[in-house]
């Protein structure tokens, strides 16, 4: 068994380079359903908040975890869904900013931020990225398919609401998908929409991991940085992880696989955030995929590995 039940990594991240991941809901409990998600299909869609997991044990597995090591580049509430779906997610936030200087990320796709105590909660974090991959309902509905009656105007409404309180530093990731919203006119509208709400950074994102529908394809890296000039203050390509921290991360099977848990990695990026040889990561890997409890996904030029377990499940 892993150690922790709602924390994970510090794992590679494009955007934060090795991020401690907080998990706040059960496994793929989201509010939407998007085509490119890494974690598959959601299978809990809603919009009900509620204190999905206790935060008493999230705190106590933070204190433990604060103590015991306490080295990562940003602490990041993400995880296996949307985690503005718990109820008491800034009280956490407030745990996190009280009782160490680690920088607290928040990853949401915004959604509940039509709601005046979803903002204020949000508000503590020091960083919040959004998420806006479409420019009118059609494309919103068929890429991030939300509930019925979710629009995309009361999407970026809660997000130009949000931009009018906050302090700390805006972010936005448009998900480009080739041949679905991938044209000038698709990329332009999401750019106006963005300056509506005014990201201090924006990045563009593809499908460099195995997606949730097969039919989404990355786009080029030449084409998305093209793109990148149709945004305000101009889009960056998120690059490749590169880290040269070297960490003191205990090897072992249940460390890669708590890893793989939540999100696709290479064995490049294991090697990275665990400060492990690339032979080493293999050895482990190899075992894992002899039990069938892991799987290896092709994706472009690149070899990717699932767990075949829901988070937080182990053997």
């Amino acid at each position: 068994m892993t150690k922790y039940k709602h924390l994970f990594g510090p794992v590679p991240s494009r955007r934060f380079g090795r991020s401690l991941g907080i998990d706040l809901t059960p496994y793929k409990t989201c509010s939407f359903d998007c085509v490119f998600c890494q974690l598959g299909r959601t299978t809990a869609k809603t919009f009900e908040r509620k204190e999905y997991v206790p935060v008493k044990d999230v705190i106590e597995e933070l204190d433990d975890w604060l103590k015991s090591s306490g080295e990562a580049d940003y602490i990041t509430l993400s995880g296996s869904g949307e985690p503005t779906l718990h109820s008491r997610f800034g009280e956490i936030i407030d745990f996190i900013r009280s009782s160490s200087s680690i920088p607290v990320v928040l990853l949401t796709n915004g959604s509940m931020l039509k709601y005046a105590d979803v903002r204020a909660a949000a508000s503590k974090a020091n960083i919040v990225k959004l998420s806006l991959s479409a420019g009118d309902q059609d494309l919103f509905e068929h890429i991030n398919r939300p509930p019925p009656d979710v629009s995309l105007k009361v999407l970026v409404e809660g997000m130009q609401h949000f931009r009018d309180e906050f302090a700390g530093e805006l972010w936005l990731e448009v998900f480009v998908i080739w041949g679905a919203n991938s044209t000038p006119k698709d990329i332009s509208r999401i750019a106006e929409l963005a300056k509506t709400f005014k990201p201090d950074r924006i990045q563009l994102n593809t499908a460099v991991r195995p997606p949730a529908e097969s039919f989404v394809h990355p786009m080029p890296k030449q084409k998305l940085e093209n793109l990148a000039t149709y945004f305000d203050p101009p889009a960056e390509v998120i690059a490749e992880f590169s880290s040269d921290y070297t960490s003191s991360a205990k090897a072992s099977e249940d460390t890669i696989l708590a890893m793989l848990q939540r999100r696709p990695c290479t064995t490049k990026e294991i090697s990275a955030a665990l400060g492990l040889h690339i032979n080493e990561v293999s050895k482990y890997i190899g075992k894992l995929e002899r039990t069938s409890v892991i799987q290896a996904k092709p994706t472009g030029h690149k070899v990717y590995y699932t767990c075949c377990l829901e988070a937080g499940v182990s053997e």
